[in-house]
Protein backbone atom coordinates (compact mmCIF):
# COMPACT_ATOMS: atom_id res chain seq x y z
CA UNK A 1 0.00 0.00 0.00
CA UNK A 2 2.99 2.27 0.62
CA UNK A 3 3.85 2.16 -3.12
CA UNK A 4 0.30 3.04 -4.12
CA UNK A 5 0.24 5.88 -1.60
CA UNK A 6 3.63 7.17 -2.84
CA UNK A 7 2.46 7.13 -6.46
CA UNK A 8 -0.76 8.88 -5.53
CA UNK A 9 1.05 11.61 -3.61
CA UNK A 10 3.57 12.04 -6.46
CA UNK A 11 0.73 12.61 -8.90
CA UNK A 12 -0.51 15.46 -6.71
CA UNK A 13 2.86 17.22 -6.86
CA UNK A 14 4.56 16.13 -3.66
CA UNK A 15 8.32 16.45 -4.18
CA UNK A 16 10.49 13.35 -3.87
CA UNK A 17 12.49 14.86 -0.97
CA UNK A 18 9.34 15.20 1.13
CA UNK A 19 7.60 12.11 -0.17
CA UNK A 20 8.72 9.75 2.68
CA UNK A 21 7.67 12.17 5.42
CA UNK A 22 4.36 12.87 3.69
CA UNK A 23 3.64 9.14 3.31
CA UNK A 24 4.28 8.61 7.04
CA UNK A 25 2.12 11.60 7.95
CA UNK A 26 -0.81 10.58 5.74
CA UNK A 27 -0.45 6.95 6.80
CA UNK A 28 -0.46 7.92 10.49
CA UNK A 29 -3.55 10.04 9.95
CA UNK A 30 -5.28 7.14 8.19
CA UNK A 31 -4.35 4.74 11.01
CA UNK A 32 -5.60 7.22 13.61
CA UNK A 33 -8.94 7.59 11.83
CA UNK A 34 -9.30 3.83 11.40
CA UNK A 35 -8.42 3.19 15.05
CA UNK A 36 -10.83 5.91 16.22
CA UNK A 37 -13.68 4.48 14.15
CA UNK A 38 -13.04 0.95 15.40
CA UNK A 39 -12.85 2.18 19.01
CA UNK A 40 -16.13 4.07 18.61
CA UNK A 41 -17.88 1.03 17.12
CA UNK A 42 -16.47 -1.30 19.80
CA UNK A 43 -17.32 0.92 22.76
CA UNK A 44 -20.53 2.69 21.79
CA UNK A 45 -22.17 0.07 19.58
CA UNK A 46 -20.99 -3.42 20.48
CA UNK A 47 -20.38 -2.73 24.19
CA UNK A 48 -23.72 -0.95 24.64
CA UNK A 49 -25.43 -3.88 22.94
CA UNK A 50 -23.68 -6.30 25.26
CA UNK A 51 -24.77 -4.21 28.27
CA UNK A 52 -28.41 -4.64 27.26
CA UNK A 53 -27.86 -8.36 26.78
CA UNK A 54 -26.23 -8.65 30.21
CA UNK A 55 -29.13 -6.88 31.89
CA UNK A 56 -31.64 -9.21 30.24
CA UNK A 57 -29.64 -12.32 31.08
CA UNK A 58 -30.45 -14.23 34.27
CA UNK A 59 -26.85 -15.36 34.79
CA UNK A 60 -24.72 -13.73 37.45
CA UNK A 61 -21.28 -14.31 35.92
CA UNK A 62 -21.94 -12.05 32.92
CA UNK A 63 -22.96 -9.25 35.30
CA UNK A 64 -19.58 -9.60 36.99
CA UNK A 65 -17.82 -9.55 33.61
CA UNK A 66 -19.47 -6.24 32.79
CA UNK A 67 -19.12 -4.80 36.30
CA UNK A 68 -15.36 -5.45 36.42
CA UNK A 69 -14.79 -4.02 32.92
CA UNK A 70 -13.63 -7.25 31.26
CA UNK A 71 -15.51 -6.41 28.06
CA UNK A 72 -14.39 -2.77 27.93
CA UNK A 73 -10.74 -3.72 28.48
CA UNK A 74 -10.93 -6.44 25.83
CA UNK A 75 -12.49 -4.06 23.29
CA UNK A 76 -9.63 -1.59 23.74
CA UNK A 77 -7.48 -4.26 22.09
CA UNK A 78 -9.47 -3.87 18.85
CA UNK A 79 -8.06 -0.46 17.77
CA UNK A 80 -4.60 -1.44 19.03
CA UNK A 81 -4.54 -4.64 16.95
CA UNK A 82 -5.92 -2.81 13.90
CA UNK A 83 -3.18 -0.20 14.26
CA UNK A 84 -0.52 -2.91 14.57
CA UNK A 85 -1.78 -4.69 11.44
CA UNK A 86 -2.17 -1.47 9.42
CA UNK A 87 1.27 0.05 10.15
CA UNK A 88 3.26 -2.11 7.67
CA UNK A 89 0.83 -1.15 4.91
CA UNK A 90 0.72 2.61 5.56
CA UNK A 91 4.11 3.66 7.00
CA UNK A 92 7.61 3.07 5.69
CA UNK A 93 9.14 0.17 7.67
CA UNK A 94 12.73 1.34 7.46
CA UNK A 95 12.26 4.56 9.46
CA UNK A 96 12.88 5.11 13.18
CA UNK A 97 9.39 6.54 13.43
CA UNK A 98 7.80 3.26 12.23
CA UNK A 99 9.93 1.23 14.65
CA UNK A 100 8.96 3.51 17.54
CA UNK A 101 5.23 3.25 16.74
CA UNK A 102 5.37 -0.54 16.39
CA UNK A 103 7.21 -0.96 19.70
CA UNK A 104 4.75 1.39 21.43
CA UNK A 105 1.76 -0.53 20.06
CA UNK A 106 3.23 -3.89 21.12
CA UNK A 107 3.79 -2.59 24.66
CA UNK A 108 0.24 -1.20 24.79
CA UNK A 109 -1.24 -4.52 23.57
CA UNK A 110 0.84 -6.49 26.09
CA UNK A 111 -0.24 -4.43 29.08
CA UNK A 112 -3.84 -4.29 27.87
CA UNK A 113 -3.92 -8.10 27.70
CA UNK A 114 -2.52 -8.19 31.25
CA UNK A 115 -5.21 -5.73 32.39
CA UNK A 116 -7.92 -7.86 30.75
CA UNK A 117 -6.74 -11.04 32.46
CA UNK A 118 -6.48 -9.11 35.74
CA UNK A 119 -10.13 -8.09 35.45
CA UNK A 120 -11.05 -11.69 34.56
CA UNK A 121 -9.33 -12.94 37.71
CA UNK A 122 -11.34 -10.41 39.72
CA UNK A 123 -14.48 -11.94 38.23
CA UNK A 124 -13.27 -15.40 39.29
CA UNK A 125 -12.82 -14.08 42.84
CA UNK A 126 -16.33 -12.59 42.81
CA UNK A 127 -17.89 -15.86 41.64
CA UNK A 128 -15.96 -17.75 44.31
CA UNK A 129 -17.17 -15.39 47.05
CA UNK A 130 -20.76 -15.95 45.95
CA UNK A 131 -20.59 -19.73 45.68
CA UNK A 132 -17.91 -20.86 48.14
CA UNK A 133 -19.06 -22.36 51.43
CA UNK A 134 -15.64 -22.07 53.06
CA UNK A 135 -14.01 -18.68 53.50
CA UNK A 136 -10.61 -20.01 54.49
CA UNK A 137 -9.15 -20.67 51.02
CA UNK A 138 -6.64 -17.80 50.42
CA UNK A 139 -7.99 -17.14 46.93
CA UNK A 140 -7.59 -13.37 47.20
CA UNK A 141 -3.87 -13.64 47.92
CA UNK A 142 -3.40 -16.25 45.18
CA UNK A 143 -5.19 -14.07 42.64
CA UNK A 144 -3.04 -11.09 43.58
CA UNK A 145 0.07 -13.21 43.05
CA UNK A 146 -1.19 -14.32 39.61
CA UNK A 147 -1.95 -10.70 38.70
CA UNK A 148 1.54 -9.72 39.76
CA UNK A 149 2.98 -12.50 37.55
CA UNK A 150 0.93 -11.26 34.58
CA UNK A 151 2.24 -7.73 34.97
CA UNK A 152 5.82 -8.96 35.46
CA UNK A 153 5.56 -10.96 32.24
CA UNK A 154 4.14 -7.89 30.48
CA UNK A 155 7.04 -5.81 31.79
CA UNK A 156 9.64 -8.36 30.60
CA UNK A 157 8.03 -8.56 27.16
CA UNK A 158 7.94 -4.77 26.92
CA UNK A 159 11.63 -4.50 27.75
CA UNK A 160 12.37 -7.19 25.15
CA UNK A 161 10.46 -5.15 22.55
CA UNK A 162 12.47 -2.05 23.37
CA UNK A 163 15.82 -3.86 23.33
CA UNK A 164 14.80 -6.07 20.38
CA UNK A 165 15.93 -9.15 22.30
CA UNK A 166 14.27 -12.45 23.11
CA UNK A 167 12.44 -12.57 26.49
CA UNK A 168 14.51 -15.68 27.31
CA UNK A 169 17.62 -13.52 27.06
CA UNK A 170 16.22 -11.26 29.78
CA UNK A 171 15.05 -14.16 31.96
CA UNK A 172 18.54 -15.66 31.93
CA UNK A 173 19.82 -12.53 33.65
CA UNK A 174 17.24 -12.63 36.44
CA UNK A 175 19.27 -15.20 38.38
CA UNK A 176 21.87 -12.59 39.20
CA UNK A 177 19.11 -10.27 40.39
CA UNK A 178 17.52 -12.81 42.76
CA UNK A 179 18.80 -11.07 45.89
CA UNK A 180 17.50 -7.72 44.64
CA UNK A 181 14.13 -9.22 43.75
CA UNK A 182 13.84 -10.86 47.17
CA UNK A 183 14.55 -7.50 48.78
CA UNK A 184 12.03 -5.67 46.60
CA UNK A 185 9.29 -8.27 47.01
CA UNK A 186 9.97 -9.28 50.62
CA UNK A 187 6.63 -7.94 51.85
CA UNK A 188 4.81 -9.77 49.06
CA UNK A 189 6.59 -13.06 49.82
CA UNK A 190 5.92 -12.71 53.56
CA UNK A 191 2.29 -11.86 52.85
CA UNK A 192 1.86 -14.91 50.64
CA UNK A 193 3.35 -17.21 53.27
CA UNK A 194 1.21 -15.58 55.97
CA UNK A 195 -2.00 -15.93 53.94
CA UNK A 196 -1.32 -19.65 53.43
CA UNK A 197 -0.70 -20.14 57.17
CA UNK A 198 -3.80 -18.14 58.08
CA UNK A 199 -5.89 -20.30 55.76
CA UNK A 200 -4.34 -23.62 56.85
CA UNK A 201 -4.82 -22.86 60.55
CA UNK A 202 -8.21 -21.14 60.05
CA UNK A 203 -7.00 -18.19 62.10
CA UNK A 204 -9.20 -15.54 60.50
CA UNK A 205 -11.65 -15.24 57.61
CA UNK A 206 -13.62 -12.39 56.00
CA UNK A 207 -16.53 -11.52 58.26
CA UNK A 208 -14.72 -12.32 61.51
CA UNK A 209 -14.67 -9.73 64.27
CA UNK A 210 -11.07 -9.24 65.35
CA UNK A 211 -9.44 -6.95 67.88
CA UNK A 212 -5.82 -5.81 67.45
CA UNK A 213 -5.15 -2.79 69.71
CA UNK A 214 -1.56 -2.26 68.52
CA UNK A 215 -2.94 -1.34 65.09
CA UNK A 216 -6.12 0.35 66.33
CA UNK A 217 -8.28 -2.38 64.76
CA UNK A 218 -11.57 -3.44 66.35
CA UNK A 219 -14.17 -4.57 63.86
CA UNK A 220 -15.03 -6.92 61.00
CA UNK A 221 -12.51 -8.28 58.50
CA UNK A 222 -13.67 -7.27 55.03
CA UNK A 223 -10.70 -8.41 52.94
CA UNK A 224 -7.58 -10.53 53.37
CA UNK A 225 -5.10 -9.43 50.72
CA UNK A 226 -1.58 -10.39 49.78
CA UNK A 227 0.05 -7.54 51.70
CA UNK A 228 -2.72 -6.10 53.89
CA UNK A 229 -5.85 -7.11 55.77
CA UNK A 230 -8.69 -4.56 55.79
CA UNK A 231 -10.74 -4.24 58.96
CA UNK A 232 -13.86 -2.09 59.15
CA UNK A 233 -14.01 -0.72 62.69
CA UNK A 234 -17.28 -0.12 64.48
CA UNK A 235 -16.91 3.63 63.94
CA UNK A 236 -16.99 2.82 60.18
CA UNK A 237 -13.30 3.65 59.67
CA UNK A 238 -11.02 1.25 57.80
CA UNK A 239 -7.79 -0.04 59.35
CA UNK A 240 -5.20 -1.82 57.21
CA UNK A 241 -3.01 -4.39 58.94
CA UNK A 242 0.03 -6.08 57.38
CA UNK A 243 -0.96 -9.67 56.60
CA UNK A 244 2.25 -11.00 58.12
CA UNK A 245 1.45 -9.37 61.48
CA UNK A 246 -1.50 -11.77 61.96
CA UNK A 247 0.97 -14.63 62.41
CA UNK A 248 3.79 -12.66 64.05
CA UNK A 249 1.62 -10.75 66.59
CA UNK A 250 -1.31 -11.63 68.80
CA UNK A 251 -4.90 -10.65 68.09
CA UNK A 252 -8.33 -11.54 69.43
CA UNK A 253 -10.85 -13.26 67.17
CA UNK A 254 -14.45 -13.19 68.41
CA UNK A 255 -15.57 -15.93 66.01
CA UNK A 256 -15.90 -18.45 68.85
CA UNK A 257 -18.26 -16.15 70.73
CA UNK A 258 -20.44 -15.69 67.66
CA UNK A 259 -20.50 -19.42 66.93
CA UNK A 260 -21.43 -20.25 70.54
CA UNK A 261 -24.72 -18.35 70.42
CA UNK A 262 -23.99 -16.36 73.58
CA UNK A 263 -22.12 -13.23 74.59
CA UNK A 264 -20.47 -12.91 77.98
CA UNK A 265 -21.40 -10.33 80.60
CA UNK A 266 -18.95 -10.00 83.47
CA UNK A 267 -19.44 -7.07 85.86
CA UNK A 268 -19.37 -6.35 89.59
CA UNK A 269 -21.73 -4.69 92.02
CA UNK A 270 -19.89 -3.20 95.02
CA UNK A 271 -21.77 -3.60 98.29
CA UNK A 272 -21.08 -1.28 101.21
CA UNK A 273 -19.54 -3.58 103.85
CA UNK A 274 -21.10 -1.53 106.66
CA UNK A 275 -24.58 -2.55 105.47
CA UNK A 276 -23.92 -6.31 105.72
CA UNK A 277 -25.73 -7.99 108.68
CA UNK A 278 -27.85 -10.94 109.84
CA UNK A 279 -31.58 -11.21 109.21
CA UNK A 280 -34.12 -11.66 111.97
CA UNK A 281 -37.16 -13.94 111.66
CA UNK A 282 -39.54 -11.13 110.74
CA UNK A 283 -37.33 -9.94 107.88
CA UNK A 284 -37.00 -13.47 106.50
CA UNK A 285 -40.73 -13.95 106.62
CA UNK A 286 -41.21 -10.67 104.74
CA UNK A 287 -38.72 -11.77 102.03
CA UNK A 288 -40.60 -15.04 101.48
CA UNK A 289 -43.13 -13.03 99.46
CA UNK A 290 -40.49 -12.71 96.73
CA UNK A 291 -41.25 -15.70 94.49
CA UNK A 292 -37.73 -16.06 93.10
CA UNK A 293 -36.25 -16.89 96.51
CA UNK A 294 -39.22 -18.19 98.49
CA UNK A 295 -38.17 -21.83 98.03
CA UNK A 296 -34.56 -20.91 98.82
CA UNK A 297 -35.55 -19.22 102.08
CA UNK A 298 -37.76 -22.12 103.18
CA UNK A 299 -34.98 -24.61 102.50
CA UNK A 300 -32.42 -22.43 104.29
CA UNK A 301 -34.70 -22.00 107.34
CA UNK A 302 -35.09 -25.77 107.65
CA UNK A 303 -31.37 -26.32 107.21
CA UNK A 304 -30.42 -23.69 109.80
CA UNK A 305 -33.02 -24.90 112.29
CA UNK A 306 -31.82 -28.49 111.97
CA UNK A 307 -28.19 -27.38 112.33
CA UNK A 308 -28.90 -25.32 115.46
CA UNK A 309 -30.93 -28.13 117.04
CA UNK A 310 -28.15 -30.59 116.33
CA UNK A 311 -25.74 -28.29 118.18
CA UNK A 312 -28.22 -27.94 121.04
CA UNK A 313 -28.33 -24.15 120.78
CA UNK A 314 -31.07 -22.10 122.38
CA UNK A 315 -33.38 -20.09 120.13
CA UNK A 316 -32.44 -16.90 121.95
CA UNK A 317 -28.69 -17.46 121.52
CA UNK A 318 -27.67 -14.47 119.43
CA UNK A 319 -24.00 -15.31 118.92
CA UNK A 320 -23.57 -19.04 118.39
CA UNK A 321 -26.45 -20.11 116.17
CA UNK A 322 -26.39 -19.95 112.37
CA UNK A 323 -28.28 -17.12 110.68
CA UNK A 324 -29.01 -15.87 107.20
CA UNK A 325 -27.08 -12.82 106.01
CA UNK A 326 -28.54 -10.17 103.78
CA UNK A 327 -25.59 -10.34 101.35
CA UNK A 328 -25.89 -14.13 100.98
CA UNK A 329 -29.63 -13.87 100.36
CA UNK A 330 -28.93 -11.07 97.87
CA UNK A 331 -26.55 -13.34 95.96
CA UNK A 332 -29.15 -16.10 95.92
CA UNK A 333 -31.74 -13.67 94.60
CA UNK A 334 -29.45 -12.47 91.78
CA UNK A 335 -28.67 -16.08 90.83
CA UNK A 336 -32.38 -16.94 90.67
CA UNK A 337 -33.14 -13.71 88.78
CA UNK A 338 -30.56 -14.56 86.12
CA UNK A 339 -31.74 -18.16 85.84
CA UNK A 340 -35.27 -16.99 85.08
CA UNK A 341 -34.28 -14.10 82.81
CA UNK A 342 -35.45 -14.77 79.21
CA UNK A 343 -32.36 -13.12 77.71
CA UNK A 344 -29.80 -15.11 79.70
CA UNK A 345 -28.37 -18.14 77.87
CA UNK A 346 -29.64 -21.16 79.80
CA UNK A 347 -26.97 -23.62 78.57
CA UNK A 348 -23.91 -21.50 79.37
CA UNK A 349 -22.21 -20.57 82.64
CA UNK A 350 -24.33 -18.45 84.97
CA UNK A 351 -22.68 -17.59 88.27
CA UNK A 352 -22.82 -14.98 91.04
CA UNK A 353 -19.77 -14.93 93.31
CA UNK A 354 -17.93 -12.88 95.91
CA UNK A 355 -14.53 -11.45 95.09
CA UNK A 356 -11.91 -10.31 97.62
CA UNK A 357 -12.91 -7.16 99.48
CA UNK A 358 -11.48 -3.91 98.14
CA UNK A 359 -11.40 -0.37 99.39
CA UNK A 360 -14.53 0.31 97.40
CA UNK A 361 -16.62 -2.38 99.13
CA UNK A 362 -17.42 -6.06 98.67
CA UNK A 363 -17.49 -7.01 94.95
CA UNK A 364 -20.39 -9.24 93.91
CA UNK A 365 -19.52 -10.42 90.40
CA UNK A 366 -22.15 -11.46 87.88
CA UNK A 367 -20.81 -13.87 85.27
CA UNK A 368 -23.31 -14.98 82.63
CA UNK A 369 -24.04 -14.98 78.88
CA UNK A 370 -26.78 -13.24 76.98
CA UNK A 371 -28.51 -15.20 74.22
CA UNK A 372 -28.61 -12.13 71.97
CA UNK A 373 -25.26 -11.21 70.38
CA UNK A 374 -26.37 -8.02 68.68
CA UNK A 375 -24.33 -5.19 70.19
CA UNK A 376 -27.26 -2.84 70.82
CA UNK A 377 -29.46 -5.56 72.29
CA UNK A 378 -26.53 -6.90 74.33
CA UNK A 379 -25.90 -3.52 75.94
CA UNK A 380 -29.61 -3.13 76.62
CA UNK A 381 -29.80 -6.54 78.36
CA UNK A 382 -26.75 -5.73 80.46
CA UNK A 383 -28.14 -2.34 81.50
CA UNK A 384 -31.59 -3.77 82.37
CA UNK A 385 -30.06 -6.45 84.62
CA UNK A 386 -27.95 -4.02 86.60
CA UNK A 387 -30.73 -1.42 86.76
CA UNK A 388 -32.84 -4.05 88.50
CA UNK A 389 -30.05 -5.09 90.86
CA UNK A 390 -29.33 -1.52 91.96
CA UNK A 391 -33.04 -0.92 92.53
CA UNK A 392 -33.66 -4.16 94.47
CA UNK A 393 -30.63 -3.90 96.78
CA UNK A 394 -32.41 -1.74 99.46
CA UNK A 395 -35.08 -4.46 99.79
CA UNK A 396 -32.33 -6.68 101.20
CA UNK A 397 -31.19 -3.87 103.53
CA UNK A 398 -27.98 -3.40 101.50
CA UNK A 399 -26.32 -0.25 100.25
CA UNK A 400 -24.45 -0.11 96.95
CA UNK A 401 -21.07 1.49 97.56
CA UNK A 402 -20.15 4.76 95.92
CA UNK A 403 -17.58 7.37 96.82
CA UNK A 404 -19.10 10.41 98.57
CA UNK A 405 -19.86 13.42 96.39
CA UNK A 406 -20.09 17.11 97.24
CA UNK A 407 -23.84 16.75 97.85
CA UNK A 408 -23.20 14.01 100.43
CA UNK A 409 -20.79 16.26 102.34
CA UNK A 410 -23.18 19.20 102.28
CA UNK A 411 -26.05 17.07 103.59
CA UNK A 412 -23.78 15.71 106.31
CA UNK A 413 -22.70 19.19 107.40
CA UNK A 414 -26.28 20.56 107.32
CA UNK A 415 -27.55 17.68 109.43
Amino acid sequence: MNSYLSQWLSQYGVQKAYLSITVDLVGSLAIFLLASISYYIAKYKILNGMEKWVKLSKNKWDDLLYEHAVFSRAFVLVPLIITWVAIPHTINQDTLYAHFIIVLIKIAITFQVARTFSALLTVVKGIYQQLAKSKYVPLNAAIQVIKLVFYLVALILSISYVLDKSPLYLLSGLGALTAVLLLVFQDTIKGLVASIQISANKMVAPGDWIEMPQYGADGDVIEIGLNTVKVQNFDRTITTIPTYSLISSSFRNWRGMIASGGRRIKRCVFVDVASIRFYNAEEIEDLESIHLISDYLKAKKQEITASNQALGLDVDDRYNQRKLTNVGTFRAYIQAYLKHHPKVHSEMTCMVRQLPTQGSGLPIELYFFSNDQDWINYEGIQADVFDHIYAIAPVFKLRIFQHPSGTDWRERINS
